[in-house]
């Protein structure tokens, strides 16, 4: 009489679920960079993006909470994959000291992406925690005049510049490992052509300077009249 072992499903469930919520977040950046973009065509392109979140030429007016419940749902997303993510993190010294000297020893570029994208993940859930906060708490600051402000008045700048380069390394790597993982056999270099692109559309986000500081209050009249952008 023989007895059949099973091994259990759930870790495959939630390796399964981590993916998922791992690619919706990376095409949402993918998106996300689409939309910031707006900013290369000039004020009034990202003027009228931000306000078509807003659903201001559907209701005539600014809805804010549109902006926060988008963002809130993202945020879940963020929340459900870092904590999927963390099953896989060294629970300890040792095991992180034995995977460092397995990296070393084995010279294998894979190995030594999947080492970067846990560092640049470990950082990003307290970086990108602030930055989604802040957006689905103050979704009224969100525009061309109000994010350079952002940055520069409320000196966010040096987080948002170590944000961009980890948000960049840990997508590309996630997108290329899970098209590995599930069949895919994606070129290398195809896969930092998305994130260069969102490295140079961040970088022009950080570049405008201080010289907008004085029209950030801008934002809270636009319902009403729109403002002359120059």
């Amino acid at each position: 009489m023989s007895t059949r072992l099973e091994a259990p499903r759930w870790p495959a469930r939630l390796d399964l679920l981590q993916s998922g919520t791992g690619l919706a977040l990376g095409l949402f950046m993918w998106v996300h960079m689409f939309f910031v973009s707006s900013i290369l065509l000039g004020k009034d392109a990202m003027w009228t993006v931000a306000r078509f979140f807003e659903g201001y030429y559907f209701f005539g007016r600014p809805l804010y909470w549109l902006v926060s419940m988008l963002v809130a749902t993202i945020f879940t997303l963020f929340v459900v994959h870092a904590a999927l993510a963390l099953r896989k993190f060294p629970a300890s010294y040792r095991q992180y000291r034995i995977y460092r000297e397995h990296m070393q020893g084995m010279k294998h570029e894979d190995t030594t992406l999947w080492y970067w994208q846990v560092v640049t993940g470990f950082a990003l859930f307290f970086m990108a925690s602030v930055h989604l906060y802040i957006m689905m708490t103050r979704p009224d600051r969100i525009g061309p005049f109000e994010s350079a402000d952002r940055v520069w008045s409320d000196l966010m700048w040096p987080l948002y510049l170590v944000m961009l380069f980890a948000v960049e390394f840990h997508g590309g790597i996630g997108l290329y490992r899970l098209a590995l993982k599930w069949g895919g056999s994606p070129a290398r270099p195809a896969r930092h052509a998305p994130q260069a692109a969102d490295v140079q559309v961040g970088a022009h986000r950080l570049l405008p300077g201080p010289r907008h500081r004085d029209l950030a209050g801008l934002h809270q009249d636009r319902h009403r009249a729109r403002p002359q952008l120059r």
